[in-house]
């Protein structure tokens, strides 16, 4: 008689694994579609792990993308906002400062794409998706931003009649080239250095320049 294979044996996942493929699944699916199209059976899927799990580990869809996605961009934010005030303009020039702010507003967009473009859908969200998603705490987030922006303007003698909005609209241009950057560069991708500098140097002109 032929010997008969060994049974397979079953393996299980150390603790804590489906939780963070589930969380490494909707990062990447929240980056590539909005938060409303995304399924959690897609998560699921995608993590290889069983919806019920996701329901266990996080209760719902909305709460899975604020421990996902909003939670480390608020992270990210405070943890700049701690760092901002280290820089100072007596030993920088105008460009360091610039590039500093710059660039890592830049990095803290690229690894939160996902979070950027389901904002720019966020009106298509109800008032409850809205709350439990934990995108309306991102308005402080963003409020944070937005003062170090001011800031930065008048620490490097900059002239706005609306300092707060010129910072906005720094923060949108930011954003913009972090979620649209390879669809705006026609499949020529740039490097990091070369986008923080041309953001650097249009920001820094257009406002110190403004007059002239």
């Amino acid at each position: 008689m032929a010997p008969q294979p060994s049974p397979v044996k079953q393996t299980r996942r150390p603790h804590g694994a489906p939780k963070r493929l589930l969380l490494e699944a909707a990062r990447e699916l929240f980056a590539r579609q909005d938060y409303r199209s995304t399924t959690t059976r897609e998560i699921a899927e995608h993590a290889g792990v069983a919806e019920h799990l996701l329901f266990r580990s996080f209760g719902s869809k909305a709460a899975l993308f604020r421990e996902a996605l909003v939670a480390p961009f608020i992270d990210l934010v405070d943890s700049f906002s701690e760092r901002w005030p280290t820089i100072s303009p007596e030993s920088a020039v105008e460009e360091a400062i610039g590039s500093e702010f710059l660039g890592s507003l830049y990095d803290l967009f690229v690894a939160n794409r996902g979070l950027v473009v389901t904002l720019l859908a966020a009106d298509a969200l109800s008032e409850e998706e809205l709350a439990e998603s934990g995108i309306r705490d991102i308005a402080r987030a963003l409020a944070v931003i937005g003062r170090i922006g001011s800031e930065g303007i008048d620490r490097l003698g900059m002239h706005s009649d609306h300092p707060e909005l010129a910072a906005t609209a720094t923060v949108a241009m930011v954003a913009g080239m972090a979620a649209f950057g390879t669809t705006l560069f026609g499949g020529r991708p740039r490097s990091r250095a070369a986008i923080v500098e041309e953001l650097t140097q249009m920001t820094l002109h257009g406002f110190l320049h403004r007059d002239a």
